[in-house]
Order: structure tokens, then C-alpha cells, then sequence
């Protein structure tokens, strides 16, 4: 089936969100909207009139996740819904797209089988999680694990921010603490729009990617002891350096997920992104070294032979270098296949509107990860220029907003029902 977006409302309904948080850029339009604050008060409260004003039934769940459920004439109420959506806060100095595309798609998306009066046989939901980036209470992806039954409420709401601040008073003082639990496993399917922060699309002149598998994510803490002495007086053989027996570590893990790349699997990916050098000091040969690994793959076979590779390392070094080493792996999520039914309803709403999509893999986590531990799910990618993202710089064009978004209300019109 194939629905007309009203491509100017949507576009509106983004640069208006873009408004919230608002940053200074010299390139590009950023914002900053953490959870809690005034500018995601304005965001949800936007989002909430614009879900009334098209006849939604608006709810907020005890974490602030924002849900407007439309069920058509003729549709069963207790049928379980299509639900759709994505979230509205950004890391700090983000850009416009990241999150609202999706929440203003799904939107979008009823607005149009409203106007096209569509005939559907299940309700639909347009959702809006909370803290999806985890840039004040947790590691991201906070309302949607709430949802789908990976965190209690009562443990989500006491999280605490930087600054003292539980999430349920941050949610209370902007006035969006609701009440009850929003239930992923009540929902028939679910859809996903979201910039891909990557450039396949745009190589392949692609406007719509529809994902096949969400990237695994394993995150390792090592610590690296040795002994801290004086620059000058020390003399190179008498050394046990950490931060060079760490260096060695940065450089395994490179040339680990190359070596995985070229004899296994080209989308595996391992990164040293955080040293701690202790007492980080000019004149001082380092004593500690506390560094973050973060290994990604849509294979889990392929994540452990990084992993190993790590522990062979440290294994190594704590024998040639005198150096005493800790491994920990405090987060250890697997990859997430996608629904191959929601695939196909993608791939088929895009052959009706006359648009090329492709068949693509997300590095990225997104709600949907946790989402799809419970029922069907899909994730929808548009073009994103440079692949740039968390960045004032992030783009994607409007004519691609539109193009995607017409895709996925195809696509949820057809798990829907549609007639």
C-alpha cells in the first residue's frame, strides 16, 4: 500500500523539536535535550499536543515513556497494536534527526492513514522512549529496557544524575512521572526509524535501509598496574610502565578485530576509546593505566575472538612487562537479528512506492535492541550525510525524511492489517 506523507508537516514538526535545547554551531543546527531538563519539557510537551491534535489517546508510564495510541474505525481496540516510534533526547551538542525522525515519522506515518482513510484491523502506537542516549541517569536505552522487562521501575526511577537527582524527581519536576508500565509485549510489531550514522546508504544512492541484524556490544574494563617513578632517575631496564604495556593492548585489540575482518566477519569493529593514566604526569613513569575496550559485531562468535584476544594480551604482558593486569566485562549485550516478517513488510512497502531499499546491518544500539526481546521488530535507516551524527553537522535530507518515512508507514500498514 502505498500512503502520501505530507512531507512540509514533518519537516516541521523536527525543526520545531530542533528549537528545544538549541545550541550555538558554527556548522550544522545542534541541541542539547537531556532527560529531565527544561528543553525536554518542551520537547515532550510539544510531542503530547501534536499526538492530541491528531486524536491520539496519550499516556505517560511511570519512566516518562510518552505512548499516543490511534485506533481506527473498524479496527478491534483489543487487538494488539502496531506500535512505532524512537526517542527525543540527544547527547550533548547533537544534532536535529537523531530520535525525533523516528518519533515524527511514526506520526507522520498515522496522520497520512488517517487522511488516506485506511482501514486498518489493529490499533497503532506512536512512541516516545525515554533516555535513549543515557547522557544523565544510565548507559542509554533506559526507557525502552523498562518496557520490555530488563529493568523494574522501581530501579529505573532511582537512578541518580551528576548533580543528586533521582529520575523520578527529575521526571516529577518537568511533570512527565506517569503512572504504570509501558508493555513491549503487548505490541504485534514494532517499527523503528532512525538515521543510519553511516554512509552505505549514500554510497549506494539508497534513500530507505532496512536492517537485518543490530550490532552485539561488549564493553571491557582493564586495569593495568605497574610502578610509578621518576622520569629521569629511572633507568629504562629497571622500568615497569603501564602505559606502555597498555599501548601494547591498543594495538592488539586493532590488530584483532583486523585479523577478524579479514578471516571472518568485514563488520566487527574493537576500540580502545578510554585511558586513565595514573598519576598522568610528565616527569612521572606511569603506575596505573585503566583502559576501556568496546568490541561490536553482528556476530557474538567474532565479538569473543576480540575479547580473547584481549585476555591473551594482558596475559603476555603481565609476563614480558612485570605489569599486573584486571579484566572485567561489565556489559555484554549480544546481536539483535531483526523480524523477518517486518523485513519483508519494508522491503514490499518500498517496491509499491516505487523506492530502492537495502538490506544493511546497524553498529549502533538503539531501543529497538530491547524492544525485539519481546515481539517482532524492525529498524528503518535513511541516508545520513557523511555519516555524521551526535554532531551539529548531522544531516539528512528531507526529501530522504520523507522517503523513509513513506516506507514505513507502508510497512505498518501492512502488519496492520490494511485493506
Amino acid at each position: 500500500m502505498t500512503i502520501a506523507i505530507d512531507a512540509d508537516r514533518l519537516r516541521a514538526d523536527i525543526e520545531e523539536t530542533a528549537a528545544f535545547g538549541e545550541t550555538d554551531a558554527a556548522e550544522g543546527r545542534g541541541r542539547t535535550v537531556l532527560t529531565g531538563t527544561e528543553a525536554n519539557r518542551q520537547a515532550r510537551e510539544y510531542l503530547v499536543d501534536r499526538m492530541e491534535g491528531a486524536g491520539l489517546d496519550v499516556t505517560v508510564d511511570a519512566v516518562g515513556n510518552v505512548a499516543g495510541t490511534w485506533t481506527p474505525d473498524g479496527a478491534d481496540p483489543d487487538a494488539a497494536p502496531v506500535a512505532a516510534g524512537s526517542h527525543l533526547d540527544s547527547v550533548p551538542e547533537g544534532g536535529i534527526f537523531d530520535g525525533p525522525l523516528g518519533v515524527y515519522a511514526a506520526l507522520e506515518a498515522v496522520r497520512a492513514m488517517q487522511e488516506a482513510d485506511v482501514s486498518l484491523d489493529r490499533p497503532v502506537a506512536v512512541v516516545s522512549f525515554t533516555e535513549e542516549e543515557g547522557q544523565r541517569f544510565a548507559d542509554g536505552l533506559l526507557g525502552s529496557s523498562v518496557a520490555a522487562g530488563d529493568r523494574a521501575v522501581e530501579e529505573a526511577l532511582a537512578l541518580t544524575a551528576d548533580d543528586g537527582v533521582t529520575l523520578e524527581a527529575a521526571l516529577s519536576g518537568i511533570g512527565f512521572r506517569g503512572e504504570g508500565c509501558l508493555d513491549a509485549a503487548e505490541w504485534d510489531a514494532w517499527y523503528e526509524l532512525h538515521i543510519e550514522q553511516d554512509t552505505t546508504l549514500s554510497e549506494a544512492d539508497v534513500p530507505v535501509g532496512v536492517v537485518t541484524t543490530i550490532t552485539g556490544i561488549t564493553h571491557l574494563d582493564v586495569e593495568i598496574r605497574g610502578e610509578a617513578n621518576h622520569a629521569g632517575a629511572t633507568h629504562m631496564r629497571d622500568r615497569t610502565d603501564a602505559l606502555a604495556a597498555a599501548a601494547e593492548l591498543v594495538l592488539d585489540v586493532e590488530a584483532a578485530a583486523e585479523d577478524v575482518v579479514e578471516t571472518a566477519s568485514d563488520s566487527a569493529v574493537g576500540t580502545v576509546g578510554s585511558l586513565d593514566v595514573t598519576p598522568n604526569a610528565t616527569n612521572v613513569v606511569p603506575g596505573r593505566v585503566g583502559a576501556g575496550v568496546d568490541v561490536r559485531d553482528v556476530t557474538y562468535d567474532s565479538m569473543e575472538a576480540v575479547v580473547d584476544a584481549v585476555r591473551d594480551t594482558l596475559d603476555r604482558i603481565e609476563t614480558e612487562r612485570g605489569v599486573e593486569t584486571e579484566f572485567a566485562r561489565p556489559f555484554d549485550l549480544r546481536p539483535t537479528p531483526m523480524s523477518e516478517r517486518l523485513r519483508e513488510t519494508a522491503h514490499r512497502a518500498g517496491g509499491e512506492a516505487g523506492l530502492d531499499t537495502l538490506d544493511l546491518h546497524s553498529g549502533a544500539a538503539h531501543d529497538t535492541m530491547h524492544v525485539a526481546d519481546v515481539t517482532d521488530a524492525s529498524l528503518l535507516f535513511a541516508p545520513s550525510r557523511e555519516g555524521i551524527s551526535h554532531n551539529p553537522r548531522e544531516w539528512t535530507d528531507w526529501d530522504d525524511c520523507a522517503a523513509a518515512t513513506r516506507v514505513m508507514a507502508g510497512a505498518i500498514a501492512d502488519a496492520a492489517g490494511a485493506e
